[in-house]
């Protein structure tokens, strides 16, 4: 089906992400993937590329373009490239509108320019040991003391946590007031009794570096509140939406790689004297991926027009989350089988796929509060 999504600026850009990801990426990914860590020099180059802060305004650096179509290009991309230790998506997607949106003009003079440099990188830590998608169990607090915030907690599952130079780092700053207490507060690379934990093992995505962080007695300035204090929890809430929206573009992107991978696969393979593909239960099963696949383009495209409209829903972009990433998933299962025994083995980008996908309906809110989310928006 004919997707009218993008215009030939944003295809021209889609020439830039793939050239810089051949050459920058690609020929060092697996390297990357053995140390658990992205070499810290590819975000520099990815700045100086125009890869980063493509929605920052021109004089701090960015390219200034409030097209998320852009963003959405860059997370394909990547994804088909799979390079999935480039964090990215995270930064641009995620972290930006904290920075462009909340902040004073001189946070944004302190902090944008390296954002959109590479020199810069940063993370967003809501999760806890004890609290992942329920937010009013936060217990990270931050007192105030003067000028000073004294902040005290641990965030675990954090993406760019190793590398990050700028954490926005959810905390309680009104004890009694459950997810309404809460504030966001920048807490950056150096400050005392700042420290990363152990580099997490995870199931997938190796390259993608994922981090414990502690703060002990940090004495932040007030000067790095994030937007209104105890307010955090509806600044949240107004940017999840973009955060699920990015999710979404790389499932979809994930479940075209792998399903145009097995499809060359079934078309060469074969079984009994004859191409996989030719056997109908194969032949039916991917043409039933096929068609789920451009059901859930389709409607991702539309998602990514509301949102450039401003008109995208909490409910719609829950939507778009928990169907992409249930549907990638199920894609890399089913992918992984008609491979066979080759499926199971991680020279086999089908194998890695299957890896990578599986954390896309956890993280960002999982499938089960999607639902959640989209059965209140119903009035029930």
């Amino acid at each position: 089906m004919e997707q009218h999504l993008y215009e030939p600026v944003h295809e021209e850009f889609r020439e830039l992400c793939r050239t810089f990801l051949a050459r920058e990426a690609v020929p060092y990914h697996a390297s990357w993937e053995e140390a658990g860590l992205v070499d810290r020099a590819v975000w520099r180059k990815a700045g100086a590329a125009g890869l980063l802060g493509l929605d920052v305004p021109e004089e701090y650096g960015g390219a200034g373009q409030r097209d998320f179509r852009f963003n959405a290009v860059l997370v394909e991309e990547i994804t088909t490239a799979g390079a999935t230790g480039l964090g990215f998506g995270l930064h641009n997607d995620i972290v930006a509108p904290y920075l462009t949106e909340l902040t004073t003009d001189e946070q944004r003079k302190r902090w944008l320019p390296g954002f959109c440099s590479g020199e810069t990188i940063t993370a967003i830590a809501m999760s806890e040991p004890g609290a992942g998608s329920d937010l009013a169990a936060v217990r990270t607090s931050a007192v105030r003391d003067g000028s000073d915030y004294v902040l005290n907690g641990q965030k675990t599952f954090i993406t760019n946590g190793e590398h990050a130079d700028l954490v926005i780092v959810v905390a309680r700053t009104e004890p009694d007031a459950g997810a309404h207490g809460l504030s966001l507060l920048a807490v950056e690379r150096g400050t005392p009794g700042f420290e990363r934990g152990r580099r997490l093992d995870k199931v997938g995505l190796k390259a993608n570096d994922t981090a414990e962080l502690f703060f002990n007695d940090c004495r932040i300035p007030s000067t790095n509140l994030i937007g209104v204090e105890n307010k955090g929890f509806y600044h949240l809430t107004a940017n999840l939406p973009r955060e699920r929206l990015s999710i979404a573009v790389a499932a979809v992107a994930g479940a075209s790689r792998i399903l145009d991978v097995t499809l060359d696969y079934a078309r060469t393979r074969e079984a009994f004297g004859r191409p996989i593909g030719t056997f109908q239960h194969n032949r039916f099963l991917l043409a039933e991926l096929a068609t789920e696949v451009t059901i859930a383009r389709t409607f991702l495209n539309q998602c990514v027009a509301e949102y450039n409209a401003g008109r995208l829903t909490v409910a719609d972009a829950a939507m778009a989350k928990w169907w992409t990433t249930e549907l990638q998933t199920k894609v890399a299962d089913r992918c992984v089988q008609l491979h066979g025994g080759y499926g199971y083995m991680r020279e086999y980008p089908v194998a890695k796929a299957w890896l990578d996908s599986r954390v896309q309906t956890i993280y960002g809110g999982t499938t089960e509060i999607m639902k959640e989310i989209i059965g209140r928006s119903l009035g029930l």
